[in-house]
């Protein structure tokens, strides 16, 4: 049995894992295969087109514009990660963290810290850094790491409204470099 309130609880969980869930609930393939399954899937969707949401390439344009490097800290693949940058408005992200890196996997903050690293930020300074997940885990990895974390609550059928980030938003209409400037300076403060 898996039904859609079973696929958004697995939303932002390592792949295996969802799998392993999958043959709980009865799946008669492995945990290889159905992962294999899932992956390919969302590759073949998303190398067609990235279904980005309403104004998050108009936030990836305001950071660089402002000079901010963006950083994709993903489970998902190196190829689906490569996928994602290639098809973002050209420039906007400095690089990525992804499932097939050496790197612990969220909710630790190693992939977080990691990316940190990779813009030369010590993990001291991560505060200054800010992160926008939508799910528990993702949240957990985040503020784990110091990064001044924001909830996305616009997109998700599972409450993280009461996670460990320092606020929430609902959307990115409106969400700015500034915007999101002021958020770290207001933790910061």
């Amino acid at each position: 049995y898996w039904d859609e309130d079973l696929a958004w609880q697995g939303s932002g969980t390592p792949v295996p894992d969802v799998a392993r869930r999958m043959v709980e609930h009865g799946c008669k393939l492995s945990i290889e295969e159905i992962g294999k399954g899932m992956i390919d899937y969302v590759a073949q969707k998303e190398f067609e087109r990235i279904p980005w949401i309403d104004g998050v390439e108009d936030v990836l344009l305001s950071l660089k514009e402002a000079g901010v490097p963006s950083m994709l800290v993903t489970t998902s693949p190196r190829h689906l990660a490569e996928n994602l940058i290639a098809q973002a408005p050209a420039g906007t992200f400095a690089g990525y963290v992804c499932g097939d890196d050496d790197v612990e996997k969220k909710p630790s903050p190693a992939p977080y810290l990691a990316a940190g690293r990779k813009l030369g930020i010590a993990p001291e300074d991560m505060k200054y850094c800010i992160a926008v997940e939508d799910s528990m885990s993702g949240l957990r990895s985040a503020a784990a790491s110091g990064a001044t974390t924001l909830g996305q609550t616009g997109f998700m059928r599972i409450d993280n409204s009461d996670g460990p980030q320092f606020a929430s938003i609902n959307g990115y209409d409106g969400i700015t470099a500034a915007t999101l400037d002021a958020y770290v300076r207001s933790r910061n403060a």
